[in-house]
């Protein structure tokens, strides 16, 4: 199979062949039904798992797709990779590490091709302590009839008034704003939500139910839309400079803190790893973002906005809305052979990465 066989062009499509490749090695799967919501066809919605696990491991490799929704279709291409290369599926067995693949964390929106879940909540926000998440980002309600106008596409006035807050403010304030999570507009951007959704709970049980077996965890978990064209940025995004270093051992010294002002992302509030961190506290963790630039980031941003949009004004044509989840698609996933062959081989070579360091043999640990 060649690499760009590993990828699907729908979530169907996806999971058939995740789950054809996890089969064919005979490895233990798991399914866990959406509670409530089916895809555009009717289909059942699931979060999918397979694991192999030498005899003997006592480290596990973690990898997940689809946290956010549309951002699966490449995650899923790399996990369905991963489990067709003999050579690093050896190294596995070879070392002693185990290997749990996590399928479309987020399947409504992988399905329905959105980024957040069914109740739009951003699930990489939804992690935090919900205690004090209110009032976490105060400038979002200004910024919100901004981003999201009464019409779409925007008017001339309302790129205007956008251009003057971008202006006054400046575009790492609209950024910082508009992407580190909000909790008080459950319609609009990167919501964060008012508890732990479905997908948050379910991850943070497969995680439990696994982990007691294992001495070290490596988690990494694949996203798209920020960034160069093609290339995956190594984020970090603890505060715990005894993890970062053991990270820039195995990965490199690429491997940027969210809060590096040079990071493709801006900091954000209660991403989905954070639920790896409370519990299991005799198990050495070791976590990474592995994000894919796709385009430039006004095109990303304003393909997120009409999403949106349309989640609020949900009576536009069949055309306007099928042409909205198009272009989410488009910006979020490079339908082309040479940007799956760059984002594979990455992949493929942070999962080795992760091997080496599991096993002790990734540098100073």
């Amino acid at each position: 199979m060649t690499v760009q066989n590993y990828f699907s062009d729908t979530y169907v499509e996806a999971r058939e062949k995740f789950l054809g490749a996890s089969q064919a090695l005979d490895l233990t799967v798991g399914r866990v039904f959406h509670p409530s919501r089916l895809g555009p066809d009717g289909e059942a919605l699931s979060i999918d798992s397979a694991l192999l696990s030498p005899g003997n491991a006592r480290s596990v490799l973690v990898i997940t797709s689809g946290t956010h929704g549309v951002e699966g279709f490449c995650g899923s291409g790399c996990q369905v990779g991963l489990l067709s290369d003999t050579d690093f599926l050896d190294e596995l067995r070879d070392r002693a590490v185990a290997l749990l693949l996590i399928h479309a964390v987020n399947p409504y929106g992988f399905a329905h091709l959105r980024r957040v879940n069914e109740d739009n909540v951003d699930l990489n926000r939804n992690g935090v302590d919900f205690s004090t998440a209110n009032g976490a980002n105060p400038d979002y309600p200004e910024l919100d009839a901004l981003l999201l106008p009464e019409t779409w596409p925007p008017t001339d006035a309302d790129n205007d008034a956008l251009a003057g807050y971008i202006r006054q403010h400046g575009e790492r304030k609209l950024r910082e704003t508009a992407t580190k999570g909000q909790y008080e507009v459950p319609d609009g951007m990167f919501y964060g939500g008012t508890s732990r959704c479905w997908s948050t709970r379910e991850i943070k049980a497969m995680l439990g139910a696994h982990l007691p077996n294992f001495d070290r965890l490596a988690w990494v978990d694949i996203h798209t839309g920020l960034g160069a064209h093609g290339h995956g940025e190594k984020i970090f995004m603890r505060d715990d400079p005894s993890e970062l270093q053991r990270a820039r051992n195995w990965w490199g010294a690429d491997v940027k803190q969210i809060v590096d002002p040079r990071s493709v992302s801006a900091v954000i509030d209660g991403p989905l790893m954070n639920t790896v961190y409370e519990g299991f506290p005799t198990v050495e963790k070791t976590t990474l973002g592995l994000e894919f630039g796709t385009y430039e980031t006004s095109r990303v941003l304003h393909a997120l906005r009409a999403d949106h949009w349309l989640h609020r004004h949900a009576d536009v044509s069949a055309e306007q809305a099928q042409q909205i989840g198009r272009d989410l698609k488009d910006v979020f996933y490079c339908d082309n052979d040479a940007w799956k062959g760059m984002v594979f081989a990455q992949t493929r070579v942070v999962a080795l990465q992760a091997i080496l360091g599991l096993s002790g043999q990734g540098g100073r640990t």
